[in-house]
């Protein structure tokens, strides 16, 4: 994280926060985050994320305290992300990387981090069965909680979870689509998993290439029939899965590379 911040949109230093005015995230995880990507200082689907944020706040109200709703705006984001650009050097106006935004003891915080590192082929491994934790119909699951523990518990160990029935979910840092037979499949959110950003985008998209995106229910049994799969979130779009539980995938980079494109697209809509 870089030490230029804004609370409730006034720009402040990272060292300057008091820990009694994040009492309630910090001690209790009442709140909600959304990371975001940043290209040459315009963040990807602003209004989406802020919309999400919003419901998640709505649908814990009387448990989270929300920020003031005209700092929940997208002009007032836009606003608050130029100004800390312009005044820090190591940032400037045409930076790249990953903004995030907290939301909680009435106050949205707005920060900033350098991407990721991504592995050479662009590909991510998913070699790990987590079926301890998630529970069909669970709904704090739908939300970004800053209750993050069981996920970043997980984070880069390739980790996917999966239900009491057995069902696919999702992994620590994002959502899944599977090639199955004709079509491009991606659990229901009462499996449960995230309503992602850019999941919402692929299914409302409804198809990449002749190939249908579709909610369904994928078993882990039914990984055999799995012929490609692909990774999303809003700062990798959509990644490679060459391996999913052991089986190679020949169709994963192909279908990657159509999920970005589709990605890209309704980002250029979006601004």
């Amino acid at each position: 994280m870089t030490g230029t911040v804004a609370v409730n949109g006034e720009v402040r230093r990272l060292e300057e926060l008091r820990l009694q005015d994040f009492l309630q995230s910090f001690f209790f995880g009442a709140g909600f985050f959304e990371t975001l990507l940043v290209e040459e200082g315009t963040p990807m689907f602003l209004a989406r994320h802020l919309a999400r944020l919003r419901e998640s706040l709505g649908a814990h109200a009387g448990c989270v305290q929300p920020p003031p709703p005209e700092v929940l705006t997208s002009e007032a984001v836009h606003e608050a992300l130029r100004r800390c650009l312009e005044v820090d050097a190591g940032l400037g106006p045409r930076f790249t990387g990953v903004a995030k935004l907290v939301a909680g003891d009435g106050r949205l915080l707005l920060s900033f981090a350098p991407l990721p590192q991504r592995a050479p082929d662009g590909g991510v491994v998913l070699d790990t069965v987590e079926d301890r934790c998630y529970r069909r119909g669970d709904p704090t699951l739908n939300h970004k909680s800053v209750s993050y523990l069981r996920q970043y518990a997980h984070l880069g160990r390739g980790t996917v979870f999966v239900n009491e029935a057995g069902e696919l979910c999702e992994v620590p840092n994002g959502n899944l689509f599977f090639l199955v037979g004709e079509a491009v499949v991606t659990p229901p959110l009462e499996a449960p998993c995230l309503p992602g950003i850019i999941r919402s985008v692929l299914l409302e998209a409804g198809r990449l290439g002749e190939r249908a995106v579709v909610e369904r229910t994928v078993h882990r049994t039914q990984v055999e029939d799995v012929r490609g799969c692909v990774l999303t979130n809003s700062v990798g779009l959509a990644l490679a899965v060459p391996r999913l539980l052991g089986k190679e995938l020949s169709g994963s980079h192909a279908l990657a590379g159509q999920a970005r494109a589709v990605v890209r697209e309704y980002a250029r809509r979006d601004v």
